[in-house]
């Protein structure tokens, strides 16, 4: 059933095409419908010798995890894309291959997701971030239910890494990964073709042994391992060209910007973003400019579905969050409850804050030319100083869509 969905666009621009010389990073995160997604913040913590539990399997910690912000889906521990203290920044795609097997696939191991973040929480650059997530695919493997909405639903993984200064693309099949570095987007397909930089140690073995490839030609990633979307994405109109034609647009006078970022995130005409009427609505999305220094870049997160129709809002700084040093630091009102750790929640209980405000006003197209002037405000703010603006912002949208659901005539 994997070739029924599709799902996720992930972007990088390098600095020398940015109006501000910095690294510009943006994902839709789209997931079944009815996924809530949070937005949290996890602290730098020392560990004692222990295991980590992850969505389904225990594997051994590190001594030191650095300190993030995830958009996750609630139910699981591992996240759609994140940041770390570090600049780096993570999102991931699902694909399908010639290796994609649905009685293998759901054996649980590791999701995508909790290696996205592993890669963030154990890495101090890119390349860093890749050598993790690929050492920890090859020892644990990739696998089980992606979804607690949609019975057996499985994939593989890509990845887009980046920090200030390089991206890389990571793609994988089963334990078998290749990476190439790439200023580009990436979709639900295989891109890499013959411009393999890093690739796993047995592949091209395991390869010719299969008959999948025959030594002599070039060894091609995409033609050698296969794969298939709900949509052939080679045609046109299909979202990984209709992205890579937007990024090459709106960066042709290499003054590329985070407003056009926005405008990428916010395209409905390539399916870039999908609206929660959607079967896989965006349920998140993500903006980040990467510097040279850290503590100047500048992290963006919606908490909310449908980019159209929900505000990008700017986060505090590391520094501002690691002296808090609580998982609520970034919003309380952008974490999903936990009514009883004990039991397996229903996804409708889900819902943080302001995703239960905004979905009581999804119908309601006016209110976010509203919301769309706070955005504008936030998004010229050029000094964080020392205040939490994302929870400054996510209180003022709550208190826009509160007034708004007051008022009379304005059904639930």
């Amino acid at each position: 059933m994997a070739s029924k969905f599709v799902s996720c666009d992930t972007f990088v621009l390098m600095p020398d095409v940015t109006a501000e010389k910095a690294l510009i990073f943006g994902k839709n995160s789209d997931r079944p419908q009815g996924e809530v997604q949070e937005v949290i913040f996890v602290p730098k913590t020392l560990h004692s010798k222990s295991d980590l539990q992850c969505t389904y399997i225990a594997i051994p910690q590190t001594e030191e995890t650095y300190s993030v912000i995830l958009s996750k889906p609630a139910w699981m521990w591992g996240a759609e894309m994140g940041v770390n203290e570090y600049g780096v920044t993570i999102g991931n795609e699902a694909v399908w291959n010639r290796l994609s097997d649905e009685s293998h696939d759901l054996q649980k191991r590791l999701l995508g997701m909790d290696l996205l973040r592993l890669g963030l929480e154990r890495s101090k650059n890119a390349l860093e971030a890749l050598n993790v997530i690929t050492d920890l695919l090859e020892k644990f493997g990739q696998g089980g239910p992606c979804s607690d909405i949609i019975p057996d639903f499985s994939y593989h993984n890509a990845f887009l890494i980046a920090d200030h200064q390089e991206a890389w693309v990571l793609e994988t099949a089963d334990r078998f990964w290749v990476a190439e570095k790439g200023v580009r987007n990436i979709s639900n397909c295989m891109s890499i073709r013959t411009s393999i930089e890093k690739i796993h140690p047995e592949l091209k073995s395991h390869a010719l042994e299969q008959k999948w490839w025959d030594g002599i030609e070039d060894f091609d990633w995409k033609k050698v391992i296969g794969g298939f979307t709900s949509g052939d994405l080679e045609q046109p109109n299909e979202r990984f060209d209709c992205g890579k034609r937007l990024l090459e647009e709106l960066s042709l006078q290499k003054q590329f910007k985070v407003e056009d970022m926005r405008t990428v995130l916010r395209d409905t005409e390539s399916g870039i973003c999908r609206d929660s009427k959607n079967a896989f609505p965006t349920t998140g999305s993500q903006i980040s400019l990467l510097t040279p220094d850290p503590s100047n870049d500048c992290h963006w997160f919606t908490a909310t579905s449908d980019p159209r129709r929900s505000i990008f809002k700017l986060c505090p700084g590391f520094d501002v969050l690691n002296a808090v040093d609580d998982d609520s630091a970034l919003s309380s009102h952008t974490k999903s409850p936990i009514l009883d750790p004990s039991k397996n929640q229903d996804p409708k209980e889900r819902g943080h804050g302001l995703w239960q405000l905004h979905a009581q006003v999804s119908n309601h197209r006016d209110v976010f030319d509203i919301l769309k002037v706070l955005e504008d405000m936030n998004a010229q703010r050029p000094h964080r100083g020392q205040s939490n603006v994302f929870h400054e912002m996510v209180l003022r949208e709550s208190e826009i869509l509160s007034q708004y659901l007051s008022k009379e005539g304005v059904a639930n």
